[in-house]
């Protein structure tokens, strides 16, 4: 059974935009003051509790792996709009609107360099045969 990519990887990113938009409007966009280590920290966190729920198979918090994946692909989207905005300190505070749009041209960045490997890998594969 052959997989459609494209329409997996929509489906994830939609799922994590809409938490992404949901806390934007509950907290505002308070993460504008991380620093890039700081998020970088918070996807490490993500990433060990991660191996340690497949490790260990038990948690007392049971929310599961999604969760903690969907918080790796946000604070990646963090993390780049930060990278474009990181001169712009006045900014802390983003409209929804704004950061929605925001997220969609960092989701679509991704996305694009996801199908153009992809791309690349099959070739390489088609090559090897």
């Amino acid at each position: 059974m052959q997989t459609n990519t494209s329409l997996e990887y929509d489906q994830v990113i939609q799922a994590c935009k809409d938490l992404f938009i949901k806390k934007t409007k509950d907290y505002g966009t308070a993460w504008r003051i991380l620093r890039l280590p700081s998020i970088t920290d918070q996807i490490f966190i993500k990433a060990q509790r991660i191996r340690t729920l497949e490790e260990k198979k038990v948690s007392k918090v049971d929310e599961g792996i999604i969760p903690e994946y969907v918080g790796i692909i946000n604070y990646c989207i963090i993390a780049m709009i930060q990278l474009d905005m990181a001169n712009n300190d006045t900014d802390l505070e983003i409209d929804p609107a704004r950061v929605s749009e925001l997220f969609d041209q960092k989701a679509k960045l991704t996305k694009d360099l996801m199908m153009d490997k992809n791309h690349d890998y099959g070739e390489a594969w088609r090559d090897m045969r």
